[in-house]
């Protein structure tokens, strides 16, 4: 499921590295100005497109979301930072009993070619409020590249208008005591145009949605590690 907006120089390239194993490719167009639902057309005629009803990506992502017919749904990008070459590392762990599986650029295996400095800092700050609002040790939280088990939409509980949906999918997963899974993943430069990321503003909207969406009662019985137990399995055995 991968939201677009004017994406047109860069959305074949993600389409073309999409694997076998993907049986259905849902492209959400956000009001594009540009060729990006025709490219996607002409690179994968096979791809759904969607118009995006509102404004926002994460008016993208659950149109998107509402739309899968699949058991599991994989979110990416449309800009080229993700390589959906990845995307079989994350079904594994979706094939072996985890519910929700995130990239990170922070294990072993995992990095990142677009990272600034302000962005790693601002990442560990918000690792620092999972830690004491959810009780979870995460090593990533600002990276989009997620899968989960469509059966789950419900708990996860979408209403977040923009970028922080990302960070609302993670809290609701933690809080819902879904169990969680990282693996490594390389972040790509942009491969073409500016990215729509502004990182003190959507820092700021991530950390009050983290505050905003954690627990209201006491902690509940459930694997906290589970994100840390995953990554050392996944370096220990797991798909490369």
């Amino acid at each position: 499921m991968i939201p677009a907006q004017n994406e047109a120089r860069n959305i074949a390239w993600v389409l073309e590295q999409v694997p076998s194993c993907v049986d259905e490719v849902l492209v959400v167009d956000g009001w594009s100005s540009d060729a990006t639902a025709r490219m996607a057309e002409l690179c994968r005629p096979s791809v759904r497109l969607l118009a995006q009803p509102g404004h926002g990506k994460g008016d993208a992502l659950r149109a998107g979301f509402a739309a899968a017919r699949c058991d599991y749904v994989v979110m990416m990008d449309a800009d080229g930072s993700m390589w959906p070459g990845e995307i079989p590392h994350f079904l594994h762990f979706l094939d072996h009993g985890y519910d929700f599986v995130k990239g990170s650029r922070f294990v072993a295996g995992g990095g990142s070619q677009d990272l600034t400095p302000i962005r790693s800092l601002g990442n560990r700050a918000l690792l620092t409020a999972v830690k004491a609002l959810y009780h979870a040790s995460l090593t990533d939280l600002c990276y989009g590249f997620c899968a989960f088990r469509r059966s789950f939409l419900d708990a996860l509980d979408l209403h977040a208008p923009g970028f922080e949906i990302e960070t609302e999918m993670v809290a609701h997963a933690l809080r819902s005591g879904l169990r969680v899974a990282e693996v490594p993943s390389l972040e790509l430069p942009r491969r073409n145009g500016r990215s729509h990321l502004h990182a003190i503003a959507d820092g700021r909207r991530v950390l009050r949605t983290l505050v905003a969406e954690r627990p209201r009662t006491g902690r509940r019985e459930t694997p906290a590690d589970a994100p840390a137990q995953a990554s050392a399995m996944y370096r220990a055995g797991g798909p490369r």
